[in-house]
């Protein structure tokens, strides 16, 4: 995730630095250094950020699409996204089934989320 992005996130939330500090659990002078790209966002906060905007409350835009639906899965039933009705939050589940990340974990497999219709669509 790049300094913008993880700004453009903070504002998207209508989140002070101070605020999204406390949510993340890091000090603001860590969120400030994020947004300033003095330090990389790692990737437990970034999922925690991606976390917040999918769960955020919306007024009246829908419901959540599950990965299993999007990507018409075969597998599904075997996948802990589905096992846990986690669909909209896949990208956040180590072990999932999905074709394009199977056999990837951690900053690999996120890296793939990163672009996947799943979360972007949430976002």
């Amino acid at each position: 995730m790049t300094s913008s992005e993880f700004s453009y996130y903070r504002k998207k939330l209508g989140k002070t630095q101070k605020s999204l500090s406390g949510l993340l659990g890091v000090s603001i002078k860590a969120v400030q250094s994020y947004e300033q790209g003095w330090r990389s966002v790692p990737l437990h906060i970034e999922r925690k950020l991606y976390f917040l905007l999918v769960n955020r409350r919306r007024n009246g835009t829908g419901r959540r699409k599950d990965c299993w639906t999007l990507k018409k899965c075969e597998c599904k039933k075997e996948c802990p996204a589905w096992e846990f009705q986690a669909g909209h939050l896949c990208w956040f589940l180590n072990g999932t089934l999905c074709t394009c990340t199977a056999g990837h974990e951690g900053k690999e497999k996120m890296e793939i989320c990163r672009h996947c219709e799943v979360l972007t669509s949430q976002l």
